[in-house]
């Protein structure tokens, strides 16, 4: 029914003018090479009818159009024809004619946004660009969401080192990870999956709030990340990488590329990642972070035929070893007298992967791809006296074929899928193993009757050999309200199984009882909302603007209740309503030259039926508030970044079931986090020195009970705020093309 409403209201829009666009200034040099404007020059997209002339100033702003690559055209008589193809991610150009007697030279200089909303997308698009991730230490995927309101990252307890996303107030886990269109980090790779991504490794994050794109499966239900990787056909030859903290942690990050042939290469990249030294600033005898020691290995190649036929494929390799808990040696093999309380988590996993592309008609974009991604992890762990070990096999297959009309007014994506799932868990004397085969087809249209609007409904049929059939209908809706102001909206249904241990092996660190009310199957949910995107003219500069609301509906939900009962962790079945309220608003503008400031504030209304109350989600803050504030040196040799974030309270599980010493407040303040980072630019070294959680802001007590691990009101899993205090970090990085 919601998509109907939403398919109504979409048709009900009438066309209009123009999208986020391309900004310039044409020149030519006088007499004294100096610049004097270009009154009248033609500007235009090449294949296309959108084109615009410059002003008395040599001004142009030009909408960007849905083109792939996108060529601009500039021309004026009597001087040399220019034409280069322009990035998307491209905001501000400068362009120098010279006239056709003098050498055909172009001078062309630029700024590129560092995040910036993909105008291209149907569906609302926040693209993180490599720019972006180094404005902060950003050594992996879990760090890398430092100067974006959209995404939280936090701790899941005082022991293990785990951390876990949010997206729209949901847990991660509702959340599809892919790694360049392809499902990675599930089930028992979600809890410390995003410390598997290295940051040096990405060029970009794509994230994709609501229902994504059925092409990649029915799991996302909060939103899609999509990560893209250094490739072997990108301009850069070697990378290197150090970092080193305060607290004693060591990244070691490296990259090459080698041409084979003029159609096959390849890249080797690779990242270390050390903590050796056991730091206890809050005395409670348990390590504040875990000793880490992690190797990471990427080998990505590229064949391209230049006939028609490309392929990129390889494999990832890691072993991690993380251990926590108390500092003073523990002994496992004998459980009369355990010793100290220890946390040792041994992990294997080996990614293989494959994309194929066949083009068969490059006028209509006609042309087949075939996505294959295979996954082995296994992970021994002990948790005090809880012995956890689990391996799973995943492999999951895509066939898409598309082809558009001529005048790309018509697109359509459609094909079929197949993934596979092995878990197998073993939690002490319980033992649990389960099969998914997931066969499915999908179909996707994006039709556009003009460049002002774009509407793409898509449905997909899976066959589960557990759950029977799922049907997953999704709608996406563009529409330029004029050349500054985009309006987007999308609905969809999203579905995901359920993994009862792996994701919430948080509480292992406790000594709550599982106690499984109903065996955990599959979650549903509706998710719908829009987004505003409009551009002001403030003192000659773009001031951007973006409000969005988007509501989560769950139809069936596995609770996760640790609020009835102290001693336990209950999960049943929703009996009720459990929804998210999720609105935000973000400024972002040039305050003065090459000094950009960035605002945004959160608010999420989570909240989950719990017996017979509706509660707010735990240990959340409920508003965020988030600046940032970049300036850069006029030679672009310094950088100055810095963000500030102000979390809002939020509420904790009730403890009144303890003795007094072992109880917490019900609720907790709000609290600030600072980061600061200076980089110096000389030649191809990046010298970079920064601090993190500048105030020093620290949860006190995390752990209830540390004294006492192995007795029953332990509990190191009710984690709200930072459990580490001030860094300091400083690295250099080596880039060569």
């Amino acid at each position: 029914m919601k998509l109907i409403i939403y398919s109504l209201l979409a048709f009900t829009i009438n066309a209009s003018a123009l999208a986020q666009s391309l900004k310039g200034n044409v020149y030519e040099l006088d007499d004294k090479s100096e610049k004097v404007p270009l009154i009248g020059t033609n500007v235009f997209w090449q294949g296309t009818q959108v084109g615009t002339t410059t002003d008395d100033k040599g001004f142009f702003d030009l909408r960007k159009v849905d083109s792939n690559p996108l060529i601009l055209v500039v021309s004026y008589i009597g001087y040399q024809l220019v034409k280069m193809e322009i990035p998307a991610e491209l905001d501000t150009i400068e362009i120098v004619l010279t006239v056709n007697r003098e050498l055909q030279e172009v001078v062309v200089t630029g700024t590129s946004l560092s995040k910036y909303i993909d105008a291209l997308e149907v569906k609302p698009t926040e693209v993180i660009t490599n720019k972006e991730l180094k404005k902060a230490a950003c050594c992996n995927l879990s760090e890398s969401f430092t100067t974006t309101a959209s995404i939280d990252v936090q701790f899941q307890d005082a022991a293990t080192g785990a951390k876990q996303i949010q997206l729209l107030g949901l847990a991660g886990t509702y959340t599809q990870v892919l790694l360049e269109n392809m499902p990675t980090l599930k089930g028992i790779g979600s809890i410390f999956g995003f410390q598997y991504v290295p940051g040096p490794w990405m060029t970009s994050i794509s994230i994709s709030k609501g229902a994504g794109s059925v092409v990649n499966g029915y799991e996302s239900i909060a939103g899609q990340i999509n990560i893209d990787y250094k490739k072997p056909s990108d301009l850069e030859r070697y990378f290197f990488n150090v970092f080193q903290s305060s607290g004693y942690r060591t990244d070691l990050n490296g990259n090459a590329t080698l041409d084979i042939s003029d159609k096959l290469s390849t890249t080797f990249l690779i990242h270390s990642n050390f903590t050796t030294r056991s730091m206890d600033h809050n005395n409670d005898n348990f390590r504040d972070q875990p000793d880490l020691k992690q190797i990471n290995f990427m080998n990505r190649w590229k064949y391209d035929s230049k006939s028609g036929y490309e392929s990129i494929f390889g494999f990832q390799a890691l072993t991690e070893e993380r251990i926590g808990g108390q500092l003073s040696p523990s002994n496992f093999n004998n459980f009369q007298n355990p010793g100290k309380y220890e946390v040792d988590i041994n992990t294997k996993r080996l990614e293989v992967f494959a994309k194929n592309g066949f083009i068969f008609d490059e006028l209509t974009s006609t042309s087949l791809g075939i996505i294959t991604n295979a996954q082995f992890h296994n992970q021994k762990s002990i948790f005090g006296l809880r012995k956890y070990d689990a391996g799973q096999k995943s492999f999951t297959a895509n066939i898409i074929f598309q082809t558009s009309s001529l005048d790309e007014t018509h697109t359509i994506k459609t094909g079929f899928s197949f993934a596979f799932d092995e878990l197998r868990e073993r939690l002490s004397n319980f033992s649990y193993i389960k099969k998914e085969q997931r066969p499915g087809i999908f179909a996707e249209y994006n039709f556009s009757p003009s460049d002002d609007i774009s509407i793409m409904p898509g449905a997909r049929i899976d066959f589960h050999n557990i759950y029977g059939t799922f049907l997953t209908p999704r709608l996406h809706f563009r529409y330029d309200i004029d050349r500054n102001t985009t309006f987007r909206i999308s609905g969809g249904k999203g579905y995901r199984s359920v993994n009862l241990f792996a994701e919430n092996i948080n509480y292992f660190v406790s000594s709550r009882e599982f106690r499984i009310i109903d065996n955990p199957t599959y979650e549903e949910g509706w998710n719908y909302g829009f987004n505003l995107t409009k551009y002001f003219q403030v003192n000659e500069k773009d001031l951007r603007m973006t409000a969005e609301f988007y509501r989560t509906d769950f139809l069936k939900q596995t609770v996760v209740d640790i609020d009835s009962d102290v001693r336990e962790v209950r999960f049943y079945n929703l009996s009720g309503k459990s929804y998210s309220n999720n609105y935000q608003l973000e400024l972002a503008y040039e305050l003065f030259r090459r000094f950009e400031i960035f605002a945004a504030i959160r608010y999420s209304d989570v909240k989950t039926q719990i017996v017979n109350e509706l509660l707010s989600k735990l240990l959340v803050s409920k508003i965020k508030t988030l600046f940032t504030f970049s300036y850069y040196s006029e030679k672009q040799d310094w950088f100055f970044d810095a963000s500030v974030l102000i979390n809002g309270g939020g509420r904790i599980p009730s403890t009144r079931q303890n003795p007094i010493e072992f109880q917490r407040s019900e609720t907790f303040g709000p609290f600030t986090n600072v980061n600061f980072q200076i980089t110096k630019k000389i030649e191809y070294f990046d010298f970079y020195l920064g601090v993190e959680n500048l105030l020093n802001f620290r949860q006190d007590n995390p752990i209830i009970s540390a004294n006492d691990p192995f007795g029953k009101y332990f509990d190191a899993s009710l984690i709200w705020g930072p459990i580490e205090g001030r860094k300091f970090y400083f690295g250099l990085r080596l880039s060569v093309i």
